[in-house]
């Protein structure tokens, strides 16, 4: 049996709202969640040696079942007692811990790649329904493309494919902590909400420019007081010309949204290599095709 190689690719938060904090702790949100070109590697060997082997590019990740690609290979090789075991090798590119799914997606690939090497036949759905025992972000991440996310992020809505555009990506040199983020956010008091279904609206359109107008993240209210870097990354894309520019997930990460790729890779000459982003990337929305990962 041969190794195959799969794309674990990330995320951004179009748009994030959190509707209200749950009686048991969970919030619920209504996100627009939306995949980039951006993305990690993963190999997966078969072994005639029973038991999983996790290998990473980044010597601080954990190789053990703390890793959520362990998890995810261990929970369907365990369902369907298969007795080979795995070697699994990782590569990063995706920013660690940045709020755009990387460990998320790395397990949701894993999973697909699980399927097609053992042949256990699950279906799309039948892996998302799996995905969600590994973190609230799997499902969307074995689905991909452009989508409404309710619940606790489980319950999905495919939509159109974004219109294109040009997404600069710049992560500052800061951890965020996404229980520090929810503990904070105080979601009953909430003043104003992102318009999510004009965006659905805008989307449908194709209206990037309509898109980009009514980004927003109401985890923006937590983390950017707490670390202002995060408004100045957003500032500094506005002003070079993006559309708009909002924080993903809990952050750090800042995206901006542009239709002219020239003014793009200005802003992006002049965020990298300086102080307020410590990782800069230049990529474009990736939407599902017919294609495997």
């Amino acid at each position: 049996m041969k190794k195959i190689r799969l794309k674990a690719m990330a995320k951004i938060n179009l748009g994030l709202d959190v509707v209200r904090k749950r009686e048991d702790g969970y919030h619920e949100v209504r996100m627009i969640m939306q995949t980039i070109r951006m993305y990690d590697q993963i190999e997966l060997e078969p072994t005639e040696a029973p038991g999983i082997r996790v290998s990473t590019n980044l010597n601080y990740l954990p190789t053990n079942e703390d890793n959520l690609v362990y998890k995810a290979a261990k929970l369907l090789m365990d369902e369907f007692d298969v007795k080979k075991g795995l070697n699994i090798g990782l590569r990063k590119f995706i920013p660690v811990a940045a709020g755009m799914a990387g460990g998320s997606s790395d397990a949701a690939a894993v999973m697909v790649g699980v399927n097609r090497l053992f042949h256990l036949n699950l279906s799309q759905k039948e892996l998302m329904e799996r995905g969600v025992k590994i973190g609230a972000d799997v499902p969307y991440c074995i689905l991909r493309g452009t989508a409404l996310a309710e619940g606790i992020g489980e319950k999905l809505t495919h939509l159109p494919p974004a219109p294109a555009g040009y997404v600069l990506i710049a992560k500052p040199g800061i951890h965020v902590s996404t229980k520090f983020v929810y503990t904070n956010l105080k979601a009953n008091e909430l003043e104003s909400h992102p318009d999510i279904d004009g965006q659905i609206q805008a989307i449908r359109s194709g209206d990037l420019k309509k898109v980009a107008e009514l980004c927003g993240n109401v985890l923006e209210s937590v983390t950017i007081p707490a670390y202002p870097v995060i408004e100045e990354i957003k500032d500094v894309m506005k002003k070079g010309g993006a559309l708009n520019a909002c924080m993903s997930g809990s952050g750090p990460t800042v995206f901006g949204l542009f239709d002219d790729r020239e003014k793009a890779k200005a802003v992006y000459e002049n965020l990298y290599g300086g102080e307020l982003a410590k990782q800069v990337y230049l990529t474009t929305f990736f939407n599902n095709r017919k294609s495997g990962r």
